[in-house]
């Protein structure tokens, strides 16, 4: 199936396998790719997403909505990561009150110009039921009033929905042969999974310091549960150890 598509790319391990998965599905001369820039203290993860695009050959815009979104541990860098909201206890500190809607609103706005309708996001309630705006009804509503607001028919896919994180780690690993058939160079040495591994910036901190799951302290939810579902994707032979 050949379509055009847009993918949410923020650098992290999520965004990426999704990256890769709409590359393997639409082939990569149908694939561009945007970010956001909102103040995040892992903004980091913006760099890592232009080499990762580069790498991958898709293009990559990033647009500027610094003070547009707020209230979280991810915009107040004062806040403590591993706190809960300010606002609401039952959050963690980084939910960031409106920031996927926003997201797929401007790529869908975006999209229309070019007439792009399909949009790739990475968001999952398996693992992030804590964050009400990546539930499969968040994400269904946001498709139908999307649809509704432009007239035309906006198709939101999700392929990490119900995925745990360990099952993100072994998408990355399933498509790797539809993603590589693609690049005459073949990246060298990396595969999907090393892409991934080496290259994202999923840490809330943004700390660089490599480890065999990838970059990031174990000081903050986002990369201790990377590094736990990497551990558990290696134990069920999803993917296999680096040599």
């Amino acid at each position: 199936m050949k379509r055009n598509a847009i993918v949410l790319l923020s650098g992290g391990q999520d965004s990426t396998t999704c990256l890769l998965w709409a590359i393997a599905k639409y082939g990569k001369e149908n694939i561009q790719a945007v970010g956001f820039h909102y103040g995040q203290k892992h903004s980091v993860e913006l760099e890592q997403a232009h080499e990762i695009a580069k790498l991958l050959e898709v293009p990559y815009k990033v647009f500027d909505i610094m003070g547009t979104l707020g209230g979280s541990s991810l915009t107040d860098h004062s806040k403590d990561v591993n706190a809960p909201h300010d606002k609401n206890q039952n959050l963690p500190s980084s939910f960031t009150a409106g920031r996927n809607a926003l997201f797929l609103t401007i790529a869908a706005s975006y999209g229309y110009g070019q007439n792009i309708h399909t949009i790739v996001t990475g968001v999952c309630q398996t693992d992030f039921t804590a964050y009400p705006d990546c539930r499969q009804v968040f994400i269904k509503a946001q498709q139908t009033s999307l649809s509704l607001a432009m007239d035309v028919d906006i198709w939101i896919r999700t392929p990490l929905m119900y995925l745990t994180k360990a099952e993100t780690w072994k998408l990355a690993a399933d498509v790797d042969h539809l993603v590589r058939m693609q690049y005459p160079h073949n990246f060298g040495m990396l595969n999907c999974v090393d892409i991934v591994r080496l290259m994202t910036m999923t840490d809330y901190n943004g700390n660089k310091t490599m480890n065999e799951w990838g970059m990031g302290d174990l000081d903050n939810p986002a990369s201790q549960l990377r590094a736990k579902g990497y551990y558990e994707a290696i134990e069920l032979g999803y993917i296999e150890r680096p040599k």
